[in-house]
């Protein structure tokens, strides 16, 4: 690490950064977004591959996130969407993306594709893994 951030150039922040995404639930949903089919997980779908945290806690940790440039909230165009489907997803960012990479954070990618696919999923789960996701 030469202690640069593609934000800022701060080590300062480059710390913070790393604090952020190596927290314990904040972490586990980083591997939640990678692990999920399309990269781009609902809120009810991190909430049911955590059961032992609060639909809030979740909300909480991924706006912190969000707040830090990993993770991006992605919503589905309005005409795109359809009734009871979510139109709201969580997904990394280019700019968390490259962060991961480069402090070899995403180097279990397939694995956590795997595991995610073991996930037994009620028909609701698997209802909102098959909606239509945004383009990126």
């Amino acid at each position: 690490m030469d202690g640069t951030d593609s934000r800022n150039g701060n080590l300062d922040t480059v710390r913070e950064r790393l604090n952020v995404v190596t927290q314990e639930t904040r972490f586990s949903l980083i591997q939640d977004i990678l692990g999920h089919p399309s990269g781009l997980p609902t809120l009810k779908e991190l909430d049911y591959v955590n059961p032992n945290r609060s639909q809030t806690t979740i909300r909480q940790h991924l706006q912190r996130l969000v707040d830090a440039g990993i993770v991006e909230k992605v919503e589905l165009p309005e005409d795109c969407r359809q009734n009871d489907l979510p139109y709201t997803f969580y997904g990394l960012s280019e700019e968390g993306r490259r962060f991961l990479e480069d402090h070899k954070l995403l180097r279990a990618k397939e694995t956590l594709r795997a595991i995610y696919d073991q996930v037994e999923k009620i028909a609701e789960i698997e209802r909102y893994e098959s909606a239509p996701r945004p383009e990126r």
